[in-house]
């Protein structure tokens, strides 16, 4: 019972999953996911840090109270003197001088931050000096931006290059579409859910586009070795072998992905969200989301979309019609496959035929049959046939 579970046999590659098949369905649901992150681009936008946007930073020590207690406090002291600014981001950072919160806000001007400055003293009870302030300029986030732009189109051309030489350009194709995909997907969460953009996320982008690539050329690779010599086949078309190589590949896949999620989310869920590193959280995210996205596309975009490519092909096309043609005569009765016996009248039913069953019942072995061997010439019935030897009962020759 244990052999024939879901598990066993998705180690085995014998589960039999029809991704490539469904593929109109996997598209139409990217597209619809595609035009949703679109709209919130355009309609939401994005929740930019103080790095993008411009703010203030201000460090208070953690001795004053808890997180919550001292945005509050500074929440308080921004409405009193900051023009209508507000707490951005709040979160606990360590040092060698200690512990302190680092509350960033909305963007202020000289004036204001030295009058917020100085109600944060009296709200804490504390000396002015105590609490650091600095203002951050939003062209540093435009100057990481636009390096972050150059890197990610380096890396596509690279990556590019690569697949056309290691495989064809249409598994290129497939590949960069699908990167594409996972990075639009992606930000369409960070849209929609508002999670904050940070230099980090843009960092975390580029180190989930290295991930989606591995991936997906694993899941290649098994393709061009299940699709190698296919037209010389006319049971199987370059669909079915490259769901084929889906079903074997999809395991190890998924084991991939769960051991690079595990460390992430302990990043994500331990460290930024119990233990309060804070500085954490941004990497983290992005980390998470795309490679749980890397995931998905690998397997339900990239190889229907190659499918999809590749039956633009002549040689291909044609082969798929061939196959097609051979399937509907063997199901008319019309041919019969090499190897199958024919049927008795008392076997003979009006059940209809299977098409890809009869197709693959020609090459398919017997169940128990023993492999066909070339026999020796120098033995008939499992006995020597030469003239020399004693024969039983019989006298030797002097």
């Amino acid at each position: 019972m244990a052999k024939s579970g879901l598990a066993s046999r998705l180690y085995r590659g014998e589960a039999g999953l029809n991704i490539v098949g469904r593929r109109k369905l996997w598209f139409t649901v990217a597209g619809a996911l595609v035009l949703l992150a679109v709209l919130s681009f355009g309609l939401r936008g994005f929740s930019l840090g103080i790095e993008f946007a411009g703010g203030n930073s201000f460090q208070v020590p953690a001795s004053v109270g808890t997180l919550d207690q001292t945005e509050d406090k500074v929440n308080a002291a921004l409405a009193a003197e900051g023009g209508g600014a507000k707490v951005v981001t709040a979160q606990k950072v360590g040092s060698t001088s200690g512990e302190y919160y680092e509350l960033r806000t909305s963007q202020l001007d000289a004036e204001q931050a030295n009058a917020v400055k100085a109600k944060m003293a009296d709200e804490f009870g504390i000396n002015a000096d105590q609490i650091s302030g600095s203002q951050v300029s939003e062209a540093w986030g435009s100057q990481v931006t636009s390096r972050a732009l150059l890197g990610l189109v380096i890396f596509v051309l690279v990556v590019a290059a690569y697949l056309v030489l290691r495989f064809e350009w249409r598994m290129a194709a497939a590949a960069i579409i699908s990167l594409f995909m996972n990075l639009i997907l992606t930000a369409g969460i960070y849209s929609l859910v508002g999670f904050e953009v940070t230099p980090s996320t843009i960092i975390g982008f580029l180190t989930i586009l290295g991930f989606a690539l591995y991936d997906v050329v694993v899941v290649f690779d098994k393709v061009q070795e299940n699709t190698r010599g296919i037209t010389a086949n006319n049971n199987q078309t370059y669909g079915e072998a490259a769901n084929l190589a889906l079903n074997q590949s999809l395991m190890r896949s998924l084991n991939t992905s769960v051991v690079a999620l595990l460390p992430v989310g302990g990043l994500l869920f331990i460290g930024a969200g119990l233990l309060g590193a804070g500085t954490l959280k941004d990497l983290g995210l992005v980390l998470f989301v795309g490679m749980a996205m890397a995931f998905l596309t690998s397997i339900l975009l990239s190889t229907p979309l190659l499918v999809l490519l590749k039956n633009q092909d002549p040689r291909i096309d044609a082969h798929t019609k061939r196959v097609l043609a051979r399937r509907g005569a063997i199901a008319r009765g019309e041919i019969t496959p090499r190897g199958a016996r024919q049927a008795t009248a008392e076997e003979a039913t009006d059940e209809p035929i299977d098409p890809e069953a009869a197709a693959l019942a020609g090459s398919a072995p017997k169940v128990g049959a023993r492999p066909a061997a070339k026999r020796s010439t120098g033995a008939r019935g499992g006995r020597p046939t030469g003239g020399g030897g004693n024969r039983p009962g019989g006298a030797k020759r002097r």
